[in-house]
């Protein structure tokens, strides 16, 4: 029996509605499996301002909720033997320290769960450079920490997924691109979704749209601030076809619902396997938290590519049970999965909005009423 009833449906549905009448956003979408079973592929409102009407194959700029895709696909090259947990990551990629100092001891678990002290760098704030992948690992290789490695989770929002994709590189000889297709894409039917544009893909990617500060109770100060600076590059086609692990998935909520359902079944969905049930277990294990983390100042608790729930800013609901995990993006996107419950959840915008008050009240009304109606 069908634990989403058809009334739940409608009021899920009125409520996705109701946040496109208020100018939450532009467009939206929304997937939602239980049990394995696709109970949601909503879509509404426009690509943009100007844009048409949205349909649930409408590729959007996914942002952070990208790096789920790529540290899946390291898991993967973990569960083949080209590599392990506690690996040093200069004996995959030698130049990326000099023997014997600070730098050499980072591990790919510290990567993996933000604690390896390297959050951000120069290469950071040059997005003319992104599309150069030779010149982004050469900046990595050149970048000192700035924490002990292993002590301060500090999350790295662009250096996490070059970090990751060139270890992928590095062991499997395959860019990180073609490797996530292959390893988890392409086997799960994600079809409209990618890291970064391909040449023979038409740049057809949903608006991104910063919005001004929703709740006026709030000082007028606050709000978006550099959100608005982050945003404005990933309009750009030359962006759209970037390879940036962290930040340029290009996809759909529907084929990120179904990322998520396989991870809340342990690794497989329809009888495809991508992961195996302990590694599974492994990579969504609590690895890091902290009341303040050391790049963005606020609780966070990591595993090893995903944010865990059970913090007053998880975005899978009000109150998400600790062992729920996912990832957001900019303030437009979260997907996320509850292996208790069986769910698989992704809720896609094309308008970013403070994603730390605004973002995490739009998702949350939603999880809530999705949670509340399988209960």
């Amino acid at each position: 029996m069908a634990r989403l009833a058809e009334s739940d449906r409608e009021r899920i549905a009125a409520l996705f509605d109701r946040h496109l009448e208020v100018g939450l956003h532009h467009g939206a979408q929304l997937g939602v499996y239980v049990d394995g079973e696709q109970v949601l592929d909503l879509a509404g409102g426009t690509t943009g301002p100007d844009g048409v009407d949205e349909t649930p194959t409408q590729r959007h700029v996914l942002f952070s909720s990208t790096k789920p895709y790529a540290a899946v696909t390291l898991h993967s090259l973990v569960e083949d033997g080209a590599l392990e947990y506690d690996d040093r990551v200069v004996e995959h990629w030698p130049e990326f320290a000099d023997d014997g100092t600070e730098k050499a001891e980072i591990t790919v678990r510290q990567v993996l769960s933000h604690t390896a002290g390297l959050p951000q760098g120069e290469i950071d704030k040059r997005p003319d450079r992104w599309r150069d992948w030779d010149a982004v690992i050469e900046a990595l290789e050149a970048l000192e920490p700035v924490y002990p490695p292993g002590e301060v989770p500090a999350y790295h929002p662009l250096t996490f997924g070059w970090l990751v994709g060139e270890l992928v590189r590095r062991v499997s000889g395959t860019p990180i691109e073609v490797a996530a297709a292959k390893r988890v894409f392409d086997p799960l039917g994600m079809d409209d979704t990618g890291i970064g544009l391909r040449e023979d893909e038409a740049d057809d990617v949903a608006t991104i749209v910063p919005f001004e500060t929703f709740d006026r109770c709030r000082d007028p100060g606050e709000g978006l601030g550099d959100h608005t600076e982050v945003a404005a590059p990933f309009n750009t086609e030359a962006l759209h076809r970037a390879v940036i692990p962290a930040s340029t998935g290009i996809g759909t909520a529907s084929d990120m619902a179904r990322f998520y359902a396989c991870l809340a079944n342990g690794g497989e969905l329809e009888d495809t396997r991508i992961l195996t049930e302990e590694t599974v277990d492994t990579m969504t294990r609590l690895e890091a938290e902290t009341e303040s983390d050391g790049t963005l100042g606020r609780e966070a608790r990591f595993a090893l590519g995903f944010w865990k729930g059970g913090t007053t800013i998880a975005p899978y609901g009000s109150l998400s049970p600790p062992h729920t995990f996912g990832h957001a993006g900019l303030g437009s996107s979260v997907g996320w999965a509850d292996p208790v419950e069986a769910v698989g959840f992704s809720y896609v915008t094309n308008g970013v909005r403070d994603g730390s008050y605004e973002h995490v009240a739009r998702v949350n009304a939603v999880a809530d009423a999705v949670r509340l109606a399988i209960q």
